[in-house]
């Protein structure tokens, strides 16, 4: 940015002020410091929360100039120029809707909505207004998944063959933890699909490019628990009402990068061992790549296929990874999870302030959505179920020389 360039000045309104809201909050605090450049400098205006412990958060902690209980009056503040929407999930849709309807650019987390036509009908809010959208997508931002995307797309790997991704979590193993939102249909939709797999089937559309038709099977083991402590039914066990595990076989789309390519996606949020076990391996003619989220600073390269030197090597992220020497100076001095969200703030306001729109979209979130809800009817019924492409979205595909796309 030249010098007599001035700063653009972004007003942000907050829904919902818990773990995920001040992680954003947060995120809009480091963008200038990180992307000095940009200009922008987002001013932390006001946020709703329907608790007051989290209103008082938000102004004394977080520094917001006010709170209140009502998103509403945020969505209708004339300070307020974007949105982040961090509320539980069965809220998502509703708020997002009215946001695109208020005018609003917004920063939403994922899923977006419970099911694909939950989030198209805020992809139609969102494309009706002509509002900017950010999801809540942030494993795509890691410097070494950036690294293998332009190791897939420049033709490093040769012709992709075949992929393995999975994203396992214990915090759901314990059988005595109470049944809260997560595991009741009306309030979250979907399981370990909705929660976990949107993550890997974005990062994989995001890397490879779009998913052209899949297969898949789900699982329930932990089929009750206990009633909330201070609910109307508590010292009663509750049905959990959707799966715990899904695997599914996919086939890539013909305009992926890794068009003719195959793969096996799985989640689970019953695992015992894992914390946090999210990986993907892609293999090609000429080389694979590995990596895996409890060691995100790392990518594991293997290019060739005969001499002395042959395997993996492991390549620790440093300067020539994207983004990462604006958080460390050199290999070796990892980044962290919150680092993912100041490089998505930084994507959504750029796009937001005119500048090149790199950002996740309402698009992608639609994308991915479609794949989960074809993931549950194919569980049902046994069948493979094609996809649609999905227009506007962000996929690694054969046309896309960069990434920016409308929206």
């Amino acid at each position: 940015m030249a010098e007599n360039t001035p700063a653009k000045s972004i007003g942000v309104g907050l829904i919902s002020v818990g773990w995920m809201g001040r992680l954003h909050s947060r995120a809009y605090n480091s963008l200038p410091l990180i992307y000095p450049e940009l200009g922008i400098h987002p001013t932390l205006v006001q946020a709703a929360d329907v608790a007051e412990a989290g209103r008082t958060y938000a102004t004394d902690v977080l520094g917001y100039a006010s709170a209140v209980a009502d998103y509403h009056e945020v969505l209708a503040n004339p300070e307020v120029d974007v949105v982040s929407i961090c509320a539980p999930n069965f809220l998502h849709a509703e708020i997002g809707i009215a946001a695109a309807k208020a005018g609003k650019p917004f920063w939403i987390e994922k899923p977006v909505g419970r099911g694909a036509s939950e989030t198209e009908a805020v992809e139609a809010a969102a494309d009706e207004a002509g509002v900017v959208t950010c999801i809540g997508f942030n494993y795509r931002h890691v410097p070494a998944i950036q690294r293998a995307r332009e190791l897939v797309l420049n033709g490093s790997l040769g012709q992709i063959t075949n992929i393995r991704g999975r994203f396992f979590g214990g915090f759901s193993s314990n059988p005595n933890d109470p049944l809260a939102w997560r595991f009741v249909r009306e309030y979250s939709g979907s399981g370990v699909l909705g929660d976990l797999m949107g993550h890997l089937v974005d990062l994989v559309h995001y890397v490879l490019g779009p998913i052209g038709s899949i297969t898949a099977t789900t699982g329930t083991y932990i089929t009750e628990r206990p009633a909330l402590p201070h609910s109307p039914q508590a010292g009663t066990m509750l049905p959990v009402e959707n799966e715990d595990y899904a695997t599914m076989l996919v086939k890539f789309d013909d305009s992926a990068v890794a068009a003719g390519a195959l793969g096996s996606l799985e989640a689970s949020r019953i695992a015992v061992g894992p914390r946090s076990e999210y990986g993907i391996e892609i293999f090609g003619t000429k080389g694979s790549v590995r990596w895996e989220f409890e060691r995100l600073n790392e990518l594991e390269i293997a290019l060739g296929n005969e001499g002395p030197n042959t395997g993996y090597i492991r390549a620790v992220a440093d300067a020539y990874f994207p983004d990462f020497a604006r958080f460390q100076p050199s290999s070796g001095t990892s980044m962290g999870y919150d680092d993912l969200k100041t490089i998505e703030a930084a994507k959504f306001l750029l796009a937001v302030t005119g500048g090149e729109a790199t950002n996740s979209n309402i698009h992608d979130a639609v994308a991915s959505a479609r794949v989960l809800t074809a993931a549950e009817e194919s569980a049902a019924s046994g069948s493979w179920i094609d996809l649609p492409l999905v227009a506007g979205a962000t996929a690694n595909t054969r046309t896309l020389t960069t990434e920016g796309q409308k929206r």
